[in-house]
Order: C-alpha cells, then sequence, then structure tokens
C-alpha cells in the first residue's frame, strides 16, 4: 500500500483533533521518567502525530509544497528521531515533508537502519543512510550533495509538489545550489517551522515541567554547595552529573557568573573561586526528551549588602511585572514595555542590552516564539496564545559597579493568565551558607 495519501484530496488531521485543549483546573503533570501501566503520562506516539500535524497544517497555511529540514530540532520535531548531541552543530542529517507523503530522513550511516528497527512509526523505506560533506570536510565537487538534490528533487515529483516551492530551515551554501540546479524553488522554512512550533501539547507541557523540575532540583544541590573555596566550573561540573543522573539528553550550558564578573553579563562560567559575600547567578540550559529549560538563579555567599538586595529587589519587582502581563490576547510589544530601557540600566543602545530583559519561547529549540524584547517587540509585536510556553529573564546591574542580579522564570499560557514552572524559591533573595 501507498504511504501517500490521494494526492487530490489531501488528509490533513488537526492538531486539535490529536491533543484536545488544555484543562487547566488542575495542575500540570510532572510525571517520572517511567513508563508505567497504572496512570496516564507522556504519549510520545501521541506526541509524534500532534507534532506532523502540526507541520503539515503549517505548510498547508504557507505557499509551500515541502520542508527539507537540516536543523536538529525540527528533524526530531516532523520525525521523531534524534542520534545523539554531536550531531548539533554537523548538518550531518536531513528530513524532507513532502505534500501527503511521510516524512523521509537521512540519518548518519547506521543510525538509519537502527531506525528500521525501533522507529515503526516511519516507513522502513523512508529511512535512508545519508551524508552531505560534514561541513565541507568532503567537499562539494565529491558530488555527495548534487546526488542528494536529485533524489530530493525525484521524491517531491512523485509527491506531486516540484512545481511548488520548498522550505529550507538551514542549509550550505553548496547544497541549496544544487537544489537550484533541479529548478526548485528555495523558500525560508524556517519560519513555517517556528509557526508548527508555536503552541505546545499537553505532552509538550508535560515535558518541558519535568525539565523544569530537574533544574529545580539541582539548583537545591547548589545551594548547598555554594561556600567560598568552589569555584564555578566546580559547581557547573556538579549540576551536569545530577542532571544526567536525572535523565537529560542534553546539557546545552551552564553559566556560572560570580563576584565582579557579574556585570556586565559574560554569559560563560570560569575557574574563579567563590569569596565571602559575591552576588553569583546561573543558568542551567538542558533537555529532557528534546524539551529546554532556560532557567536563571541568583544567590549570595555567606552575607548581602544593601546594594545586592537592592539590585534583587529591581529584577524581581520587573520579573513580576511581566508574569502579570501574560494572558491570551497580549502583545509582546506590551509586556516589553513594562521593562526599563537600556540606558536605564547602564548600556547605550537596546542592541547592547539585548538578552538580558528578555523574553523567549521553548520546546525543542531554546529560541522559539514569542521573543520578547525591546529590541525588536514594539517593532513587529507577536500575540500570545494559550499552550504557548517561554521564559522570561530581567537582569539588574547593583550600584557597586560589579554585582548583579538576574532571575528567569518559565510560564505556560493558560486560558486566562500563565503558570509558573520555575520553582526553586526567588521572591528573595537567597543567601546560601549563611554567616
Amino acid at each position: 500500500m501507498s504511504d501517500k495519501a490521494t494526492l487530490s484530496e489531501p488528509t490533513i488531521i488537526k492538531p486539535e483533533d490529536i491533543d484536545p485543549r488544555y484543562n487547566w483546573d488542575r495542575a500540570i503533570p510532572s510525571p517520572g521518567n517511567s513508563a508505567v501501566d497504572f496512570e496516564e503520562r507522556v504519549n510520545f506516539r501521541r506526541l509524534h502525530n500532534y507534532r506532523l500535524a502540526r507541520t503539515r497544517q503549517a505548510m498547508q497555511d504557507s505557499d509551500l509544497g515541502a520542508l527539507l529540514c537540516f536543523d536538529n530540532n525540527n528533524i526530531r520535531y516532523i520525525s521523531s528521531t534524534t542520534i545523539g548531541e554531536w550531531s548539533r552543530d554537523k548538518i550531518a542529517r536531513y528530513c524532507l515533508l513532502a505534500g501527503d507523503m511521510e516524512p523521509h530522513v537521512w540519518d548518519f550511516g547506521s543510525a538509519a537502519a537502527h531506525h528500521r528497527l525501533h522507529a515503526p512509526w516511519l516507513p522502513q523505506h523512508h529511512c535512508h543512510a545519508g551524508m552531505l560533506g560534514l561541513r565541507g570536510a568532503v567537499p562539494p565537487d565529491a558530488g555527495l550533495m548534487a546526488q542528494a538534490a536529485k533524489e530530493i528533487k525525484a521524491m517531491l515529483v512523485e509527491a506531486g509538489v516540484a512545481d511548488q516551492p520548498i522550505g529550507v530551515d538551514i542549509v550550505e551554501p553548496p547544497m541549496m545550489f544544487e537544489l537550484q540546479k533541479q529548478n526548485l524553488e528555495v523558500r525560508d522554512g524556517q519560519q513555517v517551522m517556528l509557526d508548527a512550533r508555536e503552541i505546545k501539547s499537553m505532552d509538550e507541557i508535560m515535558l518541558l515541567n519535568v525539565a523544569a523540575s530537574m533544574v529545580d532540583g539541582t539548583y537545591h544541590m547548589m545551594f548547598e554547595e555554594m561556600k567560598p573555596g568552589v569555584r564555578e566550573s566546580d559547581l557547573v561540573a556538579k549540576a551536569n552529573k545530577m542532571l544526567y543522573e536525572l535523565g537529560s539528553d542534553d546539557v546545552e550550558a551552564i553559566n556560572a557568573v560570580s563576584g565582579e564578573r557579574c556585570s556586565p553579563h559574560p554569559h560563560n562560567f570560569t575557574d574563579r573561586v567563590l569569596r565571602p559575600g559575591d552576588q553569583a547567578f546561573f543558568d542551567v540550559i538542558q533537555a529532557y526528551m528534546g524539551y529546554r529549560t532556560c532557567y536563571y538563579r541568583t544567590f549570595n555567599i555567606g552575607r548581602a549588602t544593601d546594594a545586592q538586595n537592592d539590585a534583587y529587589k529591581k529584577a524581581r519587582e520587573w520579573i513580576d511585572a511581566s508574569i502579570a502581563m501574560i494572558r491570551p490576547g497580549v502583545g509582546t510589544d506590551q509586556v516589553a514595555a513594562v521593562w526599563p530601557k537600556a540606558e536605564a540600566f547602564g548600556f547605550s543602545t537596546e542592541m547592547e542590552a539585548f538578552g538580558l530583559q528578555f523574553g523567549h519561547g521553548l520546546g525543542v529549540s531554546l529560541h522559539e516564539r514569542p521573543i520578547i524584547s525591546r529590541l525588536v517587540s514594539f517593532d513587529d509585536p507577536i500575540e500570545i496564545k494559550e499552550g504557548m510556553v517561554f521564559a522570561l529573564e530581567t537582569y539588574c546591574p547593583a550600584t557597586d559597579g560589579m554585582s548583579a542580579a538576574r532571575i528567569e522564570e518559565e510560564v505556560v499560557v493558560t486560558n486566562d493568565g500563565c503558570r509558573v514552572i520555575t520553582l526553586f524559591p526567588a521572591q528573595e533573595l537567597p543567601i546560601a551558607n549563611p554567616y
């Protein structure tokens, strides 16, 4: 039997038919990592069907006939396949969704054979071994890209969409040139994928909530470990260990910033040793089943000065003001307006201050819709919708010229407001190992 529907009468399954809207009268579940027979947890086949339906709907709403994805986040979203974080920067994998056909996946060597055995939701003959050159290590003259472009063109012809534009998310220039040689009209497919990924199902929200719970526990451990003589890198190492023990499939980055390094924010970690009275903030960026966290907390080591407390209070006020704005129908420009201008906290332009008073969607990627910032939201506002999940983060430098406070909360947009899912206490400045 053919794996594609009748092209003249495409069957589009609506996402809401797969995953009905949310029951906000109940708490958002945070189930364990194991599958059990006695309660409903994350249903991964329902998750796959929802994500594929969202992608098909977004493609139908666009003028594209197909999507060709090299971005690992989009490949996982469409096909529910992944092979490990080493592949994230290799541009070695790709996925094609053409017309009404099931997804095709090209994966690294033997991974394709593994998918045929262990990914029964994909037709076996849709799992291909593929390799385009590993970012030029195999030069385009070897012909791998030309061969892949011809294969893709043949599949588009089979699907009846070769005369329609094909959306591509990220691509090496030589591969794009080969697609154009096949007389394919290449368009931006990333915006279509971001449309698809914008509204989360309850399965996705549960995964995001579990991911946040893992960081809740990691911060409790870090809080107990913070004392003079411990290095930023020591805390990063301990956090990595605990997160992987809890089930993380990718600790993407952990910022650990302390003492005089706090202002301006360097967005990294070093081997600096914590000292008494330091203000220190951390960001834990990791994924559970592909769903990411971005979760800042600020602490003081042993004691805090008035300037440090004041900075924390301002950062808390700014984030609380933005959380109070979150509900369906509100524009991102309205949220950004409650945050201070760049000049008010020591920066000359909004570009220089970008990412300090900030909101960004969370999902299979660290940055999804909506993006909230004074840099972009006033000119291009986005409507906040039920089912969005995003992080809100604020930053306030202290008047001592070196300390600073950084707070971040992840929120799920409900039918009449939002739920905060980052639960490590942050209403007041936590003092680790007080004197």
